[in-house]
């Protein structure tokens, strides 16, 4: 069954949107668990494989390069599939990256966990190309963001759970394996160490794997509809249908050149800060836990965004809001990492005890994912408004922009090696400055000229 885009939701059986809306939310909390794991295999395979900081975050490049290369074919299997189809594929693919990590563990070759994390991004790439236009046609375009941000909880919910999963199985003891302890070894107890280390990971991902194969099925069976927005123009104006080439949407551009930026920032704020709070001096048992204050901080956001949107807030004024926050937030996260106000916090439940570690230079940046979690809602829908029956298209382009978060956290891993670690958080500014341009001015143009 197809829905037309753009129709009302009265236009529809509340039933099946409600059921529509879960199966989508289910999605983006897989999107989530999987994504945010990098946070933990960063410094896991810096060990594991011997790499600098520069080199650690290929693990994020490889994940995030795959959106910008498959974006674009994703979009082309969509359009022969649909888009139920082209999810389950999705999923076998995410399946298959997580299985590569088994040969990949028993050789300890970077190369091929960067593999499976590309193959993983790959499937990711079908999937966000499906889901993202789901939820923003699936109801009116002005709540397009509070839609979305609900989504976002989804998504950042099994981000704060994945890294404290992982972690707690990978990164356990792992501090008094640095450099100097292994530098003293001979070569064959370096590898026999190291080999036990990378063998940790190999029954998490097939469990993975196993998951992502019985969800594929599932969904191929599932009662979500269609959605057709090669129909859409039908409703638009002249302008629109005139228009030969994407690129003639302005909002579209310099959308993609904002989401860009925004997930540069966002995998920085949650990939980098295991890695940053090691470097204040924390062990990777309290560190483990940094990522998922950010993340929380998101859940946090998304919880103001579906408040406030749009009955107290338009888009693209929280957006601005946001972007402020960013400036205010990074710029505070490096003055601070001077000052060395270090405690834990722990309390116990009927014998369950939980440990709270806390720096204010680390606080600012877990603090930035409240400024980023509206952005990826506000962006989205302004950036696609109007594409009619380039939506696809337009779809797949935003989704390219999320190679931001391949390039950003290499380059914010060669600022530490060259400057320090809470000097390279510098590169956060540029990109906040233009998420507020595109808030205040740049979603409104619809002409080059």
């Amino acid at each position: 069954m197809a829905h037309q885009a753009g129709l009302p939701l009265t236009d529809r059986s509340k039933g099946n949107y409600i059921l529509s809306i879960t199966i989508i939310g289910i999605f983006f909390f897989i999107f989530g668990f999987v994504t945010w794991l990098n946070s933990v295999l960063i410094p896991f395979l810096k060990i594991t494989c011997e790499k600098n900081n520069f080199e650690s975050y290929f693990v994020a490049f490889a994940f995030y390069i795959s959106y910008f290369v498959m974006a674009i074919p994703s979009s082309f299997v969509l359009k022969k599939t649909g888009f139920k189809n082209g999810m389950s594929l999705g999923l076998l693919l995410m399946a298959v990256g997580a299985l590569i990590f088994i040969p990949a563990a028993y050789s300890r070759m970077y190369g091929l966990f960067l593999t499976g994390l590309f193959v993983q991004g790959t499937g990711l790439a079908v999937l966000q190309t499906a889901s993202n236009p789901y939820v923003t046609i699936l109801g009116p375009l002005e709540s397009a963001a509070k839609r979305i941000s609900i989504m976002g909880i989804c998504n950042k919910i099994a981000g704060v759970i994945s890294p404290l999963i992982l972690g707690a199985i990978v990164l356990k003891g792992m501090d008094r394996y640095d450099k100097t302890m292994l530098g003293a070894m001979d070569e064959l107890q370096k590898n026999v160490l190291l080999n036990e280390l990378a063998g940790r990971i190999i029954l998490p991902y097939i469990i993975m794997a196993v998951v992502l194969v019985i969800l594929a099925v599932l969904l191929r069976f599932s009662v979500l509809p269609d959605i057709d927005t090669d129909k859409e123009d039908e409703t638009t104006s002249s302008a629109n249908l005139a228009k030969t080439s994407i690129l003639q949407f302005p909002q579209l551009v310099l959308g993609v050149v904002a989401i860009f930026a925004y997930v540069g920032v966002e995998v920085v704020a949650v990939d980098t800060i295991i890695s940053y709070g090691k470097a204040q001096g924390f062990s990777f048992e309290l560190s483990k836990y940094f990522a998922s204050y950010t993340l929380t901080a998101m859940v946090l956001g998304y919880i103001i965004g579906i408040i406030t949107i749009p009955k107290y807030l338009k888009q693209e004024k929280a957006l601005m809001i946001s972007a402020l926050l960013g400036i205010v937030f990074g710029v505070l996260a490096i003055l601070s990492a001077g000052i060395h106000y270090q405690t834990t916090f722990s309390f116990s439940i009927a014998g369950f005890s939980m440990m709270f570690p806390f720096d204010l230079s680390v606080f600012f940046i877990a603090m930035l994912g409240l400024a980023n979690a509206i952005m990826w809602p506000a962006i989205w829908p302004l950036a696609i408004d109007g594409l009619g029956r380039f939506t696809k298209t337009g779809s797949a382009l935003l989704i390219m922009g999320i190679a931001g978060g391949a390039l950003l956290p290499l380059l914010y891993g060669k600022m530490v090696d060259m400057f320090s670690p809470h000097q390279a958080y510098l590169i956060l500014i540029p990109c906040y400055l233009f998420i507020f341009y595109f808030a205040q001015s740049g979603h409104k143009l619809r002409s080059w000229k």
